[in-house]
């Protein structure tokens, strides 16, 4: 527990760090599926005054098994996430810039190049606005359902993140940390799109051809890029 617990502090503390998540708007989690055990940030709490002891554990149906703090009000779209998606044990929720401002344009970010393509298979998705209804009532966990819905014909492997219309973005990965990091270059794929799109509206996705050869060059059973572990 330990050690999931440092890992969750520090991706919430760089949130803040990497300009991800101004003021308190972002949150981090971990799942520990041997455990069964969640962490995540404590709801509005600053980044810079939290620590450890400040980190919530959760089970997966949401009750606190570790912590006197409210757990982030988020909580249940990450639960949501970790129960449908058997293969991530973190992640990373933020407002950041550039990402929010395709959220709010309620419009997917297009594999405009190979930059996005390198992580990316893909457009990064949007998630529809929810329905009053939706909103009206369980909100954070309907809001995962929204999620897991626009996946059923998705690989949450491939494109390991989300935009929610008039929201912001949702990483994950198979650790926090690497939800962390997804988030990171989701933010400059955001920008290096928007910057694109102004300079030339008219501009297209790279050819199908060229994004799987730059995707799958550094994931998937025949990957090259990179050093052998």
């Amino acid at each position: 527990m330990t050690t999931i617990r440092q890992q969750v502090l520090e991706a919430n503390v760089e949130l803040s760090r990497r300009g991800l998540a101004p003021f308190t708007f972002g949150n981090a989690s971990a799942f520990d599926r041997a455990s069964g055990v969640v962490v995540i940030k404590p709801s509005g709490v600053s980044y810079t005054a939290m620590t450890e002891r400040d980190l919530v554990a959760v089970d997966l149906d949401g009750r606190v098994v570790e912590g006197k703090r409210r757990p982030s009000s988020d909580l249940p779209t990450h639960l949501a996430l970790y129960r449908a998606f058997d293969s991530i044990g973190g992640v990373v929720h933020a407002h950041s810039h550039y990402a929010t401002v395709w959220a709010q344009a309620s419009r997917e970010i297009p594999c405009l190049g190979t930059t996005h393509a390198d992580h990316f298979h893909g457009s990064v998705p949007v998630v529809a606005h929810l329905s009053d209804d939706e909103v009206a009532g369980d909100y954070e966990a309907n809001t995962g359902h929204a999620i897991v819905r626009r996946f059923s014909e998705l690989d949450h492997r491939n494109v390991p993140a989300v935009l929610l219309a008039g929201h912001g973005p949702f990483c994950w990965g198979a650790t926090v940390t690497d939800a962390l990091d997804t988030m990171t270059v989701l933010e400059e794929v955001a920008r290096l799109a928007y910057d694109t799109v102004v300079l030339n509206a008219a501009a297209r996705p790279i050819p199908d051809g060229l994004r799987d050869k730059h995707f799958f060059r550094k994931h998937g059973p025949g990957a090259y890029y990179g050093q052998p572990r």
